[in-house]
């Protein structure tokens, strides 16, 4: 079969690999119909991201069709449409013993770590499929980026009334706005790109959206009271720091986004405040679960979101065209056949 691996970064190449062996217990074959273009691939296509070692096969939210299962699985069966949970942990480090399987020690994403899902099949674990087959696969494809938001706002926790600032509106920020309106708090945007703003006032009506702010007109915008949560999606070093400064005394401020820079701390500030700090990484088995029924039931519509669509055979050319600054571009899907 074909797949297409990213040799180098910026660099593209189609590669003939075997078909998938005979499947191992607990194991299943499935089809590719459509993969999400995350952040992630953007940073490994331009040499970015730490964790990707070249060559590797990128992809890594999928939408799939069961084709085989091994023996033991119980939770799905062939002909089943899948929405992948990536994230391939070890079961048995002390995180995973806790719960905590979306940050295990030993953990491997596949796209970053192993190669994904740029390629028509590929073996997973069966239990990180989750089926459900009134869905379409591109609607599959979109729910591990929900994820990442749902488990951030979980991390943060807010609740009705509070204030709630999510820095940041590219599809991560979006996934953090679409969990943090059903909480029933009051969100602020900030997003510099007009393309975005207009997305998020237009398809979630929200008011409070700025191509900047400064601490002293957000406390003017909240009656003094400022952010009782802030989220920064933006995984710029800079934000990050500033993202303090925006938060409620005893309020709690969530890094969603990732830099490989140093993030300075403003002490005086964080101990003032009593800030709490948290970090929010990948998802948990059962955000997928709460995603697959939020779409089903029609409280998120995914189809806003993809504003772009690719052709497999396509992307080594068209790929870097969404990159470009006037693009418009909030979230790319990439159609396998």
């Amino acid at each position: 079969m074909i797949a297409l691996a990213l040799s180098a970064p910026k660099k593209f190449e189609f590669i003939e690999q075997d078909e998938p062996s005979l499947l191992k217990s607990g194991e299943a074959l499935v089809q590719v119909y459509a993969v999400g273009v995350c952040g992630t691939d953007v940073s490994g296509y331009l040499g970015k991201m730490p964790f990707i070692q070249y060559p590797r096969i990128l992809g890594h939210e999928l939408g799939v069709e069961v084709l085989a299962v091994g023996d033991a699985v119980k939770n799905i069966k062939t002909g089943d449409r899948c929405s992948v949970e990536p994230y391939l942990n070890c079961g048995s480090c002390p995180t995973c013993l806790l719960g905590k399987t979306n940050c295990c020690e030993k953990l491997e994403v596949i796209g970053v770590h192993r190669d994904g899902g740029l390629r028509p099949r590929i073996v997973l674990p069966a239990h990180k499929l989750h089926p459900s087959n009134d869905l379409k696969y591109d609607q599959l494809a979109l729910v591990e980026t929900l994820a990442i938001g749902c488990h951030a706002v979980d991390r943060g926790a807010p609740e009705v009334g509070d204030n709630v600032l999510i820095i940041g509106a590219g599809p991560i920020g979006l996934s953090v706005l679409e969990f943090a309106r059903l909480t029933g708090a009051n969100v602020f945007v900030v997003e510099p790109n007009k393309g975005r703003r207009d997305f998020v006032k237009n398809t979630y009506g929200i008011k409070e959206v700025h191509a900047a702010l400064e601490p002293a007109a957000f406390a003017d915008l909240t009656d003094g009271k400022l952010a009782h949560v802030v989220f920064d999606a933006t995984g710029n070093a800079g934000c990050m720091a500033r993202s303090f400064e925006f938060a409620a005394f005893g309020g709690r401020v969530v890094y969603v986004g990732i830099t490989t820079e140093p993030v300075p701390l403003n002490d005086p500030l964080f101990h003032r405040r009593e800030l709490t700090l948290l970090a929010s990484r990948n998802a948990v088995a059962a955000d997928f679960t709460r995603i697959i029924g939020l779409i089903r039931e029609g409280t998120i519509n995914t189809q806003a979101w993809i504003t772009h669509r690719l052709k497999f055979p396509e992307i080594p050319q068209s790929f870097p065209g969404l990159l470009e600054p006037g693009s418009g571009v909030v979230k790319a899907v990439i159609e396998m056949s």
